[in-house]
């Protein structure tokens, strides 16, 4: 049964025109041609064609895809976009004033979605342009990967790939790789789209939709019915692949990326051990929620059922087909140029922000502060009499937290070259908690009690990647220390311990030795400390040339390529300038520790 539809609308004839009013007003550096309502283009409002000097990039197609495309405009994705009527290519004279408003002297390239009506409008709106003197070049993306490998001329649907080729072939930053760095840069308009060219080969799509898409003015169709879903149905409405029963989001997720990378059809060239962007795109009328959903989904399978390396996730609405329910998800080949590039900075209204930066192989969560009042006071308190085991616990403590405080500007300078700029902050916040909770809760007679409590500071006040390691560390030397039983602690037993817990980082974290982490500093450290012990020598001064284990092998970190973290991303010659600020944190508060204990054991004899 069919019905009118619902919309918040005035004459169905004008839902494009009032669009492009209200999103003029509502951002100040967007603005459109005069002409308008018959032209309808959005461009920069800070772009003339008689003063810009890069490489002008234009898209557009028909409406109801929004955001798609004129909310793509902006410094560091679109020049302009030309909007034809719903789902309608926009006419050959909207798109030529659009490339005469915006196209300079180093050209234009126009990106188009496969569609014969936009190719053949753009395409004659270009041979136009040309014969004026225009230098145009066009590239088209076709994404889709629903349906078999087509025959003929049509080819693959374009679809909300087109997103990710906008960004990576517009950046406006000061890259000199992908295309959107060659426009930014002044390298020629044949440079730019042979860049555009590559992004789009890249990328693949796929939509599901539980219900079709009502135009303005029209009755809701029940095509689909109550129950059923639509797999790989095209942005305008049109028939998909097939229509089954609606299944829950893990069995639609997973169907849809077997298929996008399927290697019977081969329509992105992604094998196992790539890295890739995710794109989850609402199609209009889905929840926030149930687009996140999607994506926690998508991810892991990703990571474990195609040995992908996700780098970069979007989700959100970026190509809709009205207020069709449902969403695509796109999955495009990355390498750092692109990364670079998606990352970039822009102003286009509709990009979405906080989505930056390096997407961690796994969420850790964060643990819950543990509620002291689980434990008992005897446990939480500091003995009223240390005995000497306590005494050079607490010298141990003292010297190595006071270390990594003192060293937190020279941690976070490093880190600022190789990192995200905080490790010495994030030690430093560790280390004051340590020394804090010393003073009244860590029962210091109780060696594997206070490594336990240590973890717990750390736990509590060192957020990311550091704070569970070193929590793992602390968990791991703890549990070794009471697998012992005994009162007394002996160098043999912390021996153990320290082995332990560099053992369990290297598990959970995935590093090891050569890695360009704090384990260069610890692995030497254990194994010295072991050799020297076994070898007989007296265990004070096994601590000590362990601890200058650590710091050699910490310093050498500036000669190796880092396999873990951001410093992956980081290039060698930069890499070559410092060392690793973890490693370096290792083994300044081990080294410190080392020779508190000398000086306490020289004390007292």
């Amino acid at each position: 049964m069919a019905f009118q539809g619902k919309k918040l609308i005035n004459d169905p004839n004008d839902v494009v025109t009032e669009f492009i009013e209200g999103l003029v007003e509502t951002y100040p550096g967007l603005q459109y041609l005069d002409g308008f309502p018959e032209v309808k283009v959005v461009l920069r409002a800070d772009v003339s064609s008689t003063t810009y000097e890069k490489v002008a990039v234009i898209s557009g197609g028909g409406s109801g895809h929004e955001p798609a495309h004129a909310g793509f405009v902006g410094e560091g994705m679109l020049t302009a976009a030309i909007c034809g009527d719903i789902f309608a290519s926009p006419p050959v004279d909207s798109i030529l004033a659009g490339i005469r408003a915006v196209t300079g002297p180093m050209g234009c390239l126009l990106i188009v979605k496969n569609y014969t009506g936009d190719r053949l409008n753009f395409g004659l709106a270009a041979e136009q342009a040309k014969s004026e003197g225009y230098n145009v070049e066009m590239v088209i993306v076709g994404d889709d990967c629903a349906l078999p490998p087509p025959r003929g001329i049509a080819g693959r649907r374009g679809l909300a790939g087109t997103i990710l080729v906008h960004k990576v072939k517009t950046s406006s930053s000061k890259l000199i790789k992908v295309a959107g760095a060659a426009a930014a840069s002044g390298r020629s308009l044949i440079d730019v789209a042979a860049e555009a060219k590559r992004a789009s080969e890249m990328v693949g799509t796929m939509g599901v939709a539980l219900s079709v898409c009502t135009l303005p003015g029209q009755v809701t169709s029940d095509r689909l019915g109550q129950g059923k879903m639509e797999l790989g149905l095209g942005i305008h409405g049109e028939a998909g692949a097939a229509v089954a029963d609606i299944q829950p989001v893990d069995v639609v997720v997973s169907h849809v990326l077997t298929q996008i990378l399927s290697p019977e059809t081969n329509y992105v060239p992604i094998k196992r051990g790539s890295r890739v962007v995710l794109m989850i795109n609402g199609l209009g009328a889905t929840p926030a929620m149930e687009l996140m959903i999607a994506a926690g989904k998508a991810v892991p399978k990703l990571q474990l059922e195609h040995g992908l390396a996700v780098d970069r996730v979007y989700t959100g609405s970026f190509m809709t087909s009205l207020d069709m329910a449902g969403f695509s998800i796109t999955v495009m080949k990355a390498d750092q140029a692109i990364l670079q590039c998606l990352d970039a900075a822009t102003k286009a209204p509709y990009w979405p922000v906080g989505v930056d930066g390096n997407h961690p192989p796994a969420k850790i969560p964060v643990p819950v502060p543990p509620s002291r009042s689980t434990k008992s006071d005897e446990t939480l308190s500091r003995p009223e009499q240390l005995n000497e085991q306590g005494s050079i616990l607490e010298a141990a403590i003292q010297a190595a937290a006071t270390a990594v405080i003192n060293y937190r500007d020279s941690l976070n300078e490093w880190d600022s070259k190789v990192g995200d700029g905080d490790c010495g902050s994030t030690m430093f916040r560790g280390a004051t908690a340590i020394l804090e909770d010393m003073k009244k809760y860590y029962p210091l007679n109780d060696p594997a009690e206070t490594v336990n409590e240590i973890g717990s500071s750390i736990r509590r006040v060192m957020g990311g990647t550091s704070g569970i390691i070193y929590d793992i560390f602390c968990k791991a030397a703890y549990a070794q220390l009471k697998a012992n039983s005994h009162s007394v602690i002996k160098p043999a037993h912390w021996t153990d311990a320290l082995e332990a817990a560099v053992a369990a980082i290297s598990k959970y974290g995935g590093a090891s030795a050569g890695y360009r982490t704090l384990l260069d500093a610890l692995i030497p450290a254990s194994t010295v400390l072991k050799e020297r012990l076994a070898a007989g020598d007296d265990a004070v001064e096994a601590f000590v040339l362990s601890s200058q284990a650590a710091v050699d092998g910490a310093e050498s970190t500036k000669d190796m390529q880092a396999q873990a973290g951001r410093s992956t991303y980081v290039s060698g010659e930069i890499l070559a300038t410092v060392p690793d600020p973890g490693a370096m944190a290792a083994a300044s508060w081990y080294r410190a520790a080392a020779m508190a204990v000398k000086d306490k054991y020289r004390s007292s004899s």
